[in-house]
């Protein structure tokens, strides 16, 4: 990574660069002491404690040791909103862990990414800033080094990344543009399912917003935005209300219509970690999800659904 000083930096430490400005944690300031060609000054080794001009070029080595055995690289295909150096985002289809498990290796979207990546010169290592479930499609945002990572979290703890999932819904909420403000935990029957909760229940704090943009018989359509990003947080959130995600097997009940739960990650905003630029991006819906949308509310609802999707203006 190639960094120049401003002149509002004259006279700082390569130091206080680093930890402040660049973003590198303390972990990976140390490692940077240890490695050949770790931190460069104008084409030469520094030190840390070494002072930097207006104009110097500040160069650090990003790249990881390779994940071995812990990834499985293969080709599967994947739809990429955006790729650069720092970051991928894929659309992640339905029917895809975003990560591997005892009992998934081979055909999540780690191991796509590791197939993808595999003939780069920087060793590739999965990490994900969010997550989906594993039925859940959509957006997902992927640092590609240790530096895009821990500047696109702490843009994640600022309320900097805004996402926003589209949901058919069984059932219509009472308010049109609404908010879900509860508390969630761990059931205790399940080391996976989720449930609300009171402030003093155990759990941890959860906010949605959400808007409805169609109603159709008993069905209706939300754009949702989660605030927080707790487990399973959109799914628990409205069936709580009395309108689980249409197809859900967890929190509502199985559907004809879709043979998961209708929920896509749909747009994502965000501060690119190099550059700043604000990144708009969005994902068209997945074949079962459109057929699903279609059947309930209609072509024209689906020919204008980005109309809606302003929250991002």
């Amino acid at each position: 990574m190639r960094y120049i000083i401003s002149s509002a930096e004259d006279g700082l430490t390569v130091k206080q660069i680093l930890l402040s400005n660049i973003g590198v944690s303390v972990s990976h300031l140390r490692h940077l002491k240890f490695i050949e060609n770790g931190i460069m000054l104008n084409g030469e080794k520094a030190t840390v404690r070494r002072q930097v001009a207006t104009g110097d070029c500040l160069e650090v080595a990003v790249e990881d040791v390779r994940e071995g055995s812990r990834l499985t690289p293969t080709d599967i295909p994947l739809e990429m909103i955006y790729e650069d150096s720092a970051i991928a985002v894929p659309s992640k289809p339905a029917n895809m862990p975003t990560h591997p498990s005892h009992d998934h290796h081979g055909d999540t979207l780690a191991d796509a990414l590791a197939y993808r990546y595999k003939d780069c010169p920087t060793p590739f290592v999965f990490r994900p800033i969010n997550r989906l479930d594993r039925n859940t499609s959509g957006l997902t945002l992927i640092a590609r080094d240790r530096i895009s990572a821990a500047r696109l979290s702490e843009s994640m703890r600022e309320g900097r990344i805004k996402k926003q999932y589209l949901a058919i819904l069984c059932g219509i909420p009472e308010c049109e543009d609404g908010v879900i403000e509860t508390y969630m935990r761990r059931t205790e029957q399940s080391i996976i399912k989720r449930e609300v909760c009171d402030a003093d229940g155990g759990g941890d704090y959860a906010l949605t917003r959400y808007r409805v943009i169609a109603k159709a018989d008993r069905y209706s359509l939300v754009l949702a935005s989660p605030e927080t990003g707790r487990t399973h947080q959109l799914r628990v959130h409205f069936s709580s209300i009395g309108c689980a995600i249409l197809g859900d097997d967890m929190y509502g009940t199985p559907s004809p219509l879709i043979s998961r739960q209708a929920l896509h990650a749909v747009a994502l905003k965000l501060p690119h970690p190099t550059t700043s630029e604000e990144l708009s991006l969005r994902a068209r819906l997945p074949e079962d999800m459109r057929s699903a949308l279609i059947s309930v509310f209609g072509e024209e609802t689906e020919a204008h659904l980005y109309e809606y999707s302003d929250f991002l203006a």
